[in-house]
């Protein structure tokens, strides 16, 4: 694991750490990538984590002049799931963010983030480069951009070297006369890594196509466009026959491998069902068909204002100061030697706070969910050290005065529970779930327990737990 981490206030400052520390340092946005890759010496030599989450302004998106959006590297996957301006305007990177993972994981991974991955089966790398993204790299020697088509050199292999930081990402509006969708096969309906996944954007003149971008991850050790697929819909109709032979164009241009999710052959073959899917959405109009009006985030706080800025920091481990200071269930605590660890371990070994469970430690289960920063968030997946000068609630934080929350209650009443060891995360993501939504549908429960996973009771129980605890919310005065 890493032995440092320094928290600092402005890109500038990262940048001179990055100079410094060379290949030992690495950025920490949201870390949800980093962590497991330290953990599993997909990055080895790691030693210092950067962590620029405080950094005011870096989690902005906006739209300039020229209809370019930005997305500054602190915007993370639920705030462009929910981001209207997204959602109109760049639609095939909502569809894509709101697949990653849950909400949990949307709240702390960024989009920046999931560029530096550099994996071939990340969900917004195809729409990002459909729609022709390009990306900002800060570095002591000045800056530079690329365009995302040239920033992948392999598998986990960018151009970015060791002292750079990406500041932007660049995409064009999608026009009046243009319309995308993303789609993507996973083996389950959330916490699913891509078997395979496709982004398509189409210029329209009428029904006619005037130029086609054909996206597909999780085929090739980087992301590739499906250029021939491309060149045949210049100037067709979206009729079924052209979609066919488009599908089957695409379905060539894939390399795939065999993996643990599927087979090559496999995967060729849903290459073409995929397309297909996708162009026969984008011409009957069906493209956004199920993406949910307000989607789920499991957070209260407004997007861009829940970072708390903090002075630049350093904890090392070993040092006696300066110490991780946080609030946890309203009460202040004072760690020392916290650094080199997750937020999971030091709730756990150091508050002594074992409510909250390491199930699988790598994001996967939802055992360890917390709130901070009036966000749920996966704390096996949260630098220690992100604590800082941060607000936490914890399964022991939810009972005031000895009297249990409602959402415990109702899963006590319901026989929500058995073996018990997933119920705080269930727990935490439901409380959070009401304070977001006090009404919340069946399907919007289920958007917000995507992210935990139970082997015992089925989820009936649960699903009624928290329908039974938010209609008596409503009825308190």
């Amino acid at each position: 694991m890493w032995t440092e981490t320094v928290t600092v206030n402005s890109l500038d400052e990262a940048v001179r750490v990055l100079h410094e520390r060379g290949e030992a340092a690495r950025i920490a946005a949201g870390a949800t990538d980093l962590i497991l890759e330290i953990e599993r010496e997909v990055r080895k030599g790691v030693d210092v984590l950067v962590d620029i989450s405080r950094v005011s302004g870096l989690d902005k998106i906006t739209l300039d002049e020229q209809g370019i959006i930005h997305l500054g590297p602190m915007v993370t996957h639920g705030q462009c799931a929910a981001s209207k301006l997204i959602i109109e305007q760049a639609f095939p990177l909502a569809r894509a963010c709101w697949e990653v993972g849950a909400p949990q994981i949307r709240n702390r991974g960024t989009v920046a983030g999931n560029r530096i991955t550099a994996s071939p089966a990340n969900d917004t790398i195809p729409p990002l480069m459909a729609l022709g993204a390009q990306v900002t790299l800060r570095s002591a020697q000045g800056e530079r951009t690329v365009a995302l088509t040239d920033f992948y050199r392999g598998v986990r292999q960018t151009v970015m070297r060791p002292d750079e930081v990406l500041t932007d990402i660049a995409i064009q509006a999608l026009g009046e006369k243009q319309r995308g969708t993303f789609y993507k096969l996973g083996l389950r309906r959330a916490q699913a890594i891509s078997v395979v996944n496709a982004a398509i954007v189409l210029n329209l003149d009428g029904k006619k196509v005037t130029e086609a971008v054909i996206t597909l991850g999780s085929v090739a050790p980087t992301i590739i466009h499906a250029r021939e697929a491309e060149q045949f819909l210049s100037g067709k109709k979206l009729d079924p026959e052209s979609i066919t032979t488009a599908a089957q164009l695409a379905q060539e241009a894939a390399r795939p491998i065999d993996d643990i999710r599927g087979g090559k052959a496999y995967r060729k073959e849903m290459v073409r069902v995929c397309v297909l899917r996708a162009l026969k959405a984008l011409a009957t109009g069906e493209e956004r068909q199920g993406y949910p009006e307000h989607p789920v985030t499991l957070r209260t706080s407004a997007y861009g204002s829940f970072t708390r800025p903090v002075e630049p920091i350093h904890h090392q481990r070993g040092q006696a100061e300066p110490a991780i200071v946080t609030q946890i269930n309203g009460k202040e605590y004072r760690f020392h030697d916290g650094c080199h660890k997750t937020l999971l371990r030091l709730l756990r070994e150091d508050a002594g706070l074992t409510g909250t469970k390491e199930g699988c430690a790598e994001g996967e289960c939802g055992a360890c969910t917390v709130w901070m920063d009036g966000m749920a968030v996966m704390s096996c997946l949260v630098p220690a050290a992100r604590a800082h000068n941060a607000r936490i609630t914890t399964i022991e934080g939810l009972s005031q005065d000895g009297k249990l929350d409602t959402v415990q209650q109702a899963f006590i009443d319901q026989g929500a529970v058995q073996c018990g060891y997933c119920t705080p995360g269930f727990i935490m993501s439901a409380a959070m779930l009401l304070k977001e939504k006090a009404d919340p549908t069946v399907e919007e429960i289920k958007q917000a327990i995507s992210g935990n996973l139970c082997r015992c009771t089925g989820y009936y129980s649960i699903v009624a737990a928290i329908e039974q605890a938010a209609k008596k919310r409503s009825m308190i005065p």
